[in-house]
């Protein structure tokens, strides 16, 4: 009897973490489904250059500004209510951005769902070690979460571009809605209801300070991504944002209820775990900010054909995400990260070597490579990182671990966008004058309103230069984290969390 209820209890939990797991592939499908649909939103919206960039920097500047206010929210009130309402809300705003009809509508729509997934985020994953006190389950559980994310990403463009051939663009967003509605259903009815044993007081000046610090911040490297770094608007923003976020760190120290733990920078696992997650997003966003515009501008594949042909980055995530279960217990966390990282470098290396004449199959080869990579080190690492969360404080922590990746993912764009751009630029050489030199798109147009191959030529070599300059950046990041992982990762031992954990976490229902 005994038997059966604990057997019964283990399918719960894995069901729900299945919930968790369709809520997170929502969100990476979100990221990227827009991209396939701008050329269409600027037909349909009359939406100009920089319309278009808000649709996607609202969800970015929403979801940099609510994640750590979410995450404490969620330890002091609930975790799971606030899930679930993050989840609902999510899939009304999906509704909202479908149904727009003026840019301005849209853009509004975007900030609200920026808000309800910088929810969901880190408190999907504050409810796994509730979830999976066990740490041999938790981190399988974590493989998944992470996992569902990362697959979600490069899925987007596929799904988006199956939509826009059969439907309306608003389909892309209403794709959201059955997930929503299967991941809310499982919520509630699977995953118990989780928050902190201690009574605290939510830190109101704390969760003010790091909303500015972040939206100030990531709106400087938004702008300075998009107009370049001499943008005197952008630099005033960052500067604000730092001088805030300092203003932040400094109140977290004198507070009694802090909103985030800053001594978790002391414990070795959460420090580097976070460190190696911020470096892998360098590899990933290199390879799908580049490749997607090389099949389309160099191949000459369509929104949905871009999309195919990231099916074996799909592949090799699975893969790699798979085999890293078996392999971590057998040879240790060391291995598996420095492992993960040479086959990171190794792929955005191919990248990097890829020219206007080279055909998809080497392509192909290096972004499986990436997806094993990324499938070694994204589940590793956030075990590592997750490993000196206290059950007391894991929204807050959670939030804290997924609020540096995002800031660091938009940073890492900005940088390595410029990187892209002035090799463009200047390989473009005498035709470096716009519409041109306003990217390799705006190029290929001209080149093909011209009728001139040579052109068009030109500007497909031009690209593939600057691509390659900014892929083998992202590979001497990942040879750096290489060596930093097989120098700095240390086997966790029981007593890692002894000086962090404050208590344990409530379960209620």
């Amino acid at each position: 009897m005994i038997g059966s209820v604990m057997e019964a209890q283990g399918v719960r939990r894995w069901l729900a973490l299945g919930a968790l797991a369709v809520a997170m592939l929502t969100i990476g499908l979100d990221v990227t489904v827009l991209t396939v649909a701008l050329p269409t939103l600027a037909v349909d919206l009359h939406a100009d250059t920089s319309a278009l960039q808000w649709f996607s920097s609202a969800y970015t500047l929403a979801l940099a500004a609510f994640m750590l206010p979410a995450g404490a929210l969620g330890d002091r009130y609930g975790r799971k209510k606030f899930l679930l309402g993050a989840l609902l809300v999510f899939g009304l705003a999906a509704v909202a951005c479908a149904f727009s009809t003026s840019s301005g509508e849209l853009i509004a729509a975007r900030v609200v769902l920026g808000a309800a997934a910088a929810t969901m985020i880190p408190l999907s994953m504050a409810v796994i070690p509730a979830l999976f006190p066990h740490e041999r389950d938790r981190q399988r559980a974590l493989n998944i979460w992470i996992t569902s994310t990362a697959i979600g990403l490069p899925l987007g463009p596929i799904v988006g571009g199956w939509l826009l051939q059969h439907f309306w663009w608003g389909s892309a967003f209403l794709l959201n809605v059955p997930l929503v509605v299967v991941g809310a259903t499982a919520v509630a009815l699977l995953v118990p209801e989780s928050r902190s044993a201690n009574t605290f007081r939510v830190d109101l000046p704390g969760a003010v300070l790091s909303a500015a610090g972040m939206f100030g911040v990531t709106y400087g490297f938004i702008r300075c991504g998009q107009d370049g770094w001499g943008t005197v608007t952008a630099w005033i923003a960052i500067v604000a944002g730092v001088l805030v976020l300092g203003a932040f760190l400094l109140w977290q120290r004198r507070t009694s209820h802090p909103l985030i733990d800053i001594r978790l920078f002391t414990a070795p696992g959460f420090r580097w775990g976070t460190v190696y997650l911020v470096l892998v997003n360098f590899a990933m966003f290199g390879m799908l900010f580049t490749l997607p515009q090389y099949f389309q501008a160099v191949l000459g594949a369509d929104a949905l054909g871009s999309g195919l042909r990231l099916l074996p980055l799909i592949g090799g995530l699975a893969l790699g995400s798979r085999v890293v279960d078996k392999l971590e217990p057998k040879l240790g966390l060391r291995v598996v990260l420095t492992s993960g990282f040479a086959l990171l470098a190794v792929g955005v290396g191919m990248g990097a070597l890829i020219t206007a004449h080279t055909g998809y199959g080497f392509a192909a080869l290096a972004l499986v490579l990436l997806g094993i990579g990324m499938g070694f080190v994204m589940p590793a690492a956030m075990n590592l990182a997750m490993g000196d969360l206290t059950a007391e404080r894991a929204g807050s922590g959670s939030a804290l671990l997924q609020a540096l990746r995002q800031a660091a993912g938009t940073i890492g764009v900005a940088v390595l966008g410029t990187v892209l751009a002035t090799q463009y630029r200047s390989s473009l050489g005498e035709l470096n004058r716009p519409p041109v030199s306003d990217g390799v798109n705006a190029g290929v147009g001209v080149a093909h309103r011209l009728g001139d191959p040579a052109v068009l030529a030109h500007v497909q070599s031009a690209f593939t230069d600057g691509m390659d300059a900014m892929l083998w950046v992202c590979a001497g990041i990942c040879v750096v984290a290489m060596v930093m992982a097989a120098l700095l990762t240390r086997r966790k031992t029981p007593a890692a969390n002894a000086e962090l954990d404050a208590g344990q976490s409530v379960h209620v229902g």
